[in-house]
């Protein structure tokens, strides 16, 4: 009997090829393997935002994607962060880019550059305090992993911004995790010190959640002070990369 041949769907190339397709040709499937692929891994919010669904609508999207083995998700707590199952997709899609003759669309961004990223802050504000935390050595990262682990000055230091130390180690959830933010393209503070220290900026009135519950104000009179705790907020830090589709 002769193996299957291009002719069957049961030919094992044949099948992963047209499932690949099959995925490639939703628009809002494709969107996402996009983002994965280029701006790296993304929650469920994050990608919701971005391309202007429904959270259940795109719940069902994801779904197919981690059928068909395209997309993984890691659980913390309730989050989900969803990554590309394999880095080789970005190869195919970088393909179909040259074909058509230019760059897949990424979608521009969404919000204001000082935002939520679920309970702690995004954007510049967000990038430049992590940025700050590293080099005062307050933080150090984890190798091979996007947790963050508190550092030899971290009592000093977090404690300008209300951080009890004892007590954050002692929570159940990752102290801290270097959270990809996708304006920027660069790790923004995330974990449950992200959250403590936006906690502490809100009590000290420094800055506001506005009403739709996602962006973030910088209080007026504000500034001076908020460029004292976190330098490179105010002088031009944490500004978006610019360039045109990321390989890799």
């Amino acid at each position: 009997m002769t193996s299957p041949g291009w002719t069957s769907a049961a030919q094992p190339v044949v099948a992963t090829v047209t499932a690949l397709a099959r995925e490639l040709s939703d628009p809002i499937r494709l969107t996402v393997l996009q983002l994965l692929a280029h701006e790296g891994p993304h929650g469920m919010t994050q990608l919701a935002d971005v391309l202007g669904v429904s959270p259940a609508r795109l719940g069902n999207h994801l779904a197919k994607l981690r059928q068909a083995g395209l997309v993984t998700g890691e659980q913390s707590g309730r989050h989900v962060t969803y990554r590309l199952a394999d880095p080789s997709v970005t190869a195919v899609l970088d393909a179909m880019a040259d074909y058509a003759g230019g760059s897949l669309p990424l979608p521009g961004p969404a919000e204001a550059p000082e935002r939520l990223c679920y309970d702690h802050a995004a954007g510049r504000l967000g990038v430049a305090l992590l940025d700050h935390l590293l080099a005062r050595r307050a933080l150090r990262r984890d190798p091979g992993s996007d947790a963050l682990e508190l550092g030899p000055e971290a009592e000093p230091v977090l404690r300008d911004y209300g951080v009890d130390v004892a007590a954050l180690a002692g929570t159940r959830r990752k102290v801290a995790t270097s959270c990809l933010d996708r304006t920027l393209r660069r790790p923004h503070l995330g974990g449950a010190l992200g959250h403590e220290i936006l906690s502490w900026l809100r009590a000290e009135e420094l800055v506001d959640v506005a009403g739709d519950g996602r962006t973030l104000k910088i209080r007026r009179g504000a500034e001076d002070r908020l460029g004292e705790l976190v330098p490179g907020l105010l002088s031009g830090g944490g500004r978006r990369a610019s360039g045109g589709r990321r390989r890799g």
